[in-house]
């Protein structure tokens, strides 16, 4: 029981070691942390542990899920910023309401 509990720690370990760049930034973080995540979603899973262990892998798992959530917040910031807004796209191309010709009632599209 305290031997299963204790393999998967080198491997937390090693994994928040490894992406030492990324985790600057929360959208190059987001994979390794959903990864490791996932980890702990199966060895809760697997009934093997101690409640300490349980205690400590959920609370991991909850920071897990606040930094996922904030990369993708992140991320979809960054795809606002890119992407125009459907007002401003109708702008850039030219097609305004106003422009459009009038339909059978004569009111612009």
């Amino acid at each position: 029981m305290t031997s299963r509990s204790s393999s998967p720690t080198p491997r937390t370990s090693t994994k928040a070691a490894s992406p030492s760049a990324p985790q600057q930034d929360p959208v190059g973080r987001f994979e390794a942390d959903l990864d490791e995540l996932e980890r702990i979603v199966q060895q809760m899973e697997s009934g093997d542990l101690t409640l300490e262990r349980s205690l400590q892998l959920f609370e991991r798992g909850v920071k897990l899920g606040q930094q996922c959530q904030q990369s993708l917040d992140t991320a979809e910031l960054r795809i606002r910023q890119l992407a125009p807004s459907p007002g401003a796209e109708g702008a850039a191309d030219g097609a305004n309401p106003a422009s459009l010709p009038p339909d059978e009632e004569g009111i612009p599209f």
